[in-house]
């Protein structure tokens, strides 16, 4: 998996996923923590477009450790493995959004729309339930772009 073409907003949002999962003491890096790396990070298209839904970092952080905790009790109960984290398909999803909108690096903007190609994911289903449905998201990154 090629990180080259990703912008220094995406860089940084991707160290910071990282960065993320350890302050959770994880061995993986999920959607859940490039979600909330756009997020902390602030300043780039994906954070102004989640924070024009509403979406704060608190907020999606409490929607997911709801959504986690209901995860761990569904696989207590019923005996089965919660999914693992796509974060891989959702790097090289990026990139296939960068080329259908012709940009030439990935930006956060490519990372937050390809988060809702990765169907049943952490992020994916935190943001369907904060209503922050993909038309709504795409349509916002559109014309923050188109302004940029």
């Amino acid at each position: 998996m090629s990180l080259r073409r990703l912008d220094a907003d995406a860089r940084a949002v991707v160290g910071l996923a990282n960065d993320i999962a350890h302050e959770h003491d994880l061995e993986y890096v999920g959607t859940e923590h490039i979600l909330l790396a756009i997020l902390r990070q602030q300043q780039n298209v994906g954070a102004r477009v989640l924070n024009g839904l509403g979406l704060t970092e608190e907020k999606v952080q409490t929607a997911l450790e709801d959504l986690l905790k209901r995860a761990k009790e569904d696989t207590w109960v019923f005996g089965r493995l919660p999914g693992s984290p796509h974060y891989r398909n959702v790097i090289e999803r990026a990139m296939e959004v960068a080329e259908q909108l012709e940009s030439k690096t990935i930006g956060c903007a490519h990372l937050l729309l390809a988060l809702y190609h990765d169907k049943d994911s952490t992020a994916q289903r935190t943001l369907a339930g904060l209503g922050a449905t993909h038309k709504k998201c795409r349509d916002a990154v559109l014309r923050e772009l188109a302004s940029a």
